[in-house]
């Protein structure tokens, strides 16, 4: 068990990292106040979260970098470390409600079974990035907004909205009531992502590379969908393959 684990906290929810804690300054977001290593050089992003944080009044705390790490949660924080509030979800009708604020066909991704913190911020990054409007997790067995997903999304969680919900299967069939497509990412999905017609709402589901989709779920989608591949590799990553379709649908629906 690493020294990590072993310290005691004084701070549950953290932003760690230059860009995850730059991103967070840049959203607005209440931030209690930033743990800086006091030994560490100034780079040109330490320099911009500084002054960004002077400019918000925000607490600036100098440690040894002994003591920053026992308050860190990740090994990668860099020298710095935002305390903010307990993380906040959305319900999903919010994520619907920004889509219509933007006049925009609503495209939402569902991860089920997507444990790994690195998968899980790799994939809200997509969602950012790809200008899809939320994405849709399980209160149980999924990763969640942490220090490790917040890293690994490199600011991405600020900028969208994130539901946690207790059934995805009662999501999933709420949505295909209000006229949503169910898009399942399945290596062994016998429908061709080229061929559906994704000028309806659309909602992607994307398991773990283990398990993959569960039963029901997989039951519950329209269309199963798998990327073709060449080489010997039979499944990518869940975030490659979610970032793919999300710019194939981006494409498809622009042309």
């Amino acid at each position: 068990m690493s020294r990590y684990s072993k310290a005691k906290k004084l701070h549950i929810a953290t932003v760690e990292g230059r860009r995850s804690v730059l991103e967070t300054i840049r959203s607005d977001r209440e931030i209690k106040k930033l743990l800086i290593d006091e030994s560490i050089e100034l780079g040109s992003q330490l320099i911009e979260i500084k002054k960004l944080a002077e400019n918000r009044n925000i607490q600036i705390e100098l440690l040894s970098k002994r003591n920053l790490e026992k308050q860190a949660h990740t090994k990668k924080h860099q020298g710095v470390v935002a305390v903010v509030p307990d993380p906040i979800y959305s319900d999903v009708d919010e994520i619907l409600d920004l889509a219509s604020s933007k006049s925009e066909l609503p495209l939402i991704v569902m991860l089920d079974n997507v444990q790994d913190p690195q998968n899980f911020g790799a994939v809200a990054r997509n969602v950012d990035a790809s200008g899809a409007h939320g994405l849709i997790i399980p209160l149980r067995r999924s990763a969640s907004i942490s220090p490790g997903s917040m890293k690994a999304s490199s600011g991405a969680l600020e900028h969208i909205l994130v539901s946690r919900v207790t059934n995805l299967n009662s999501v999933i069939l709420n949505l295909k009531e209000r006229g949503f497509i169910v898009i399942g990412l399945d290596s062994d999905g016998n429908s061709n992502y080229k061929d559906v017609d994704y000028s309806f709402p659309t909602l992607i589901v994307a398991g773990s590379e283990n398990e993959g989709l569960s039963k029901m779920v997989k039951k519950n989608c329209d269309y199963l969908v798998s990327l073709p591949m060449k080489g010997k590799i039979s499944s990518l990553n869940v975030s490659v393959s979610t970032g793919i379709l999300l710019y194939k649908i981006i494409e498809k629906r622009i042309s």
